[in-house]
């Protein structure tokens, strides 16, 4: 009898665990790690592949929304804000080096320096509203360029 309650309470705590890594966290707790629940799913899965923190790409996967079935709804920007603080930029040498050297590759991307914020991506709708917020501390440049390339319109002017 003692055998059958033992293995009811691994398999509860095995469907607790289960359900838990499905969980989808609330706007503020996304907000608060650099998602605003816009990126897709797929979106989190591609950042796996460039990102090997599997708690932040869990936390992806927690703020996604699903994809739909139509391959044309990736969601695409009209351009970006780079925020950083600019009396942090000496922690953050790939940042640096977008900034320095890769940021004029994108017109439609801004620098914009804010005391205090972690580097992040701010992506931008057609009428220049923020729409989507990603973190990018841990990020390296190449990962920036990839992710830039795939996520904004390139400019008209080009």
């Amino acid at each position: 009898m003692c055998y059958y309650t033992m293995v009811l309470v691994l398999l509860f705590a095995f469907f607790i665990c289960f359900a838990q890594a499905d969980q989808h966290l609330s706007t503020k707790e996304c907000e608060n790690l650099g998602f605003t629940g816009l990126a897709l799913c797929s979106d989190c899965h591609t950042f796996a592949e460039y990102i090997k923190d599997q708690e932040l790409v869990s936390d992806c996967l927690k703020c996604c929304s699903e994809d739909s079935d139509d391959a044309t709804s990736k969601v695409i920007y009209s351009g970006a804000i780079l925020e950083v603080c600019m009396r942090k930029l000496v922690f953050y040498p790939e940042i640096v080096g977008f900034i320095e050297e890769e940021k004029d590759k994108f017109p439609t991307v801004k620098v914009q320096y804010a005391f205090n914020s972690p580097p992040k991506l701010i992506m931008l709708d057609d009428d220049e509203k923020p729409k989507e917020t990603i973190r990018v501390d841990n990020w390296k440049r190449e990962h920036i360029l990839q992710f830039l390339r795939e996520k904004v319109e390139p400019s008209s002017d080009i």
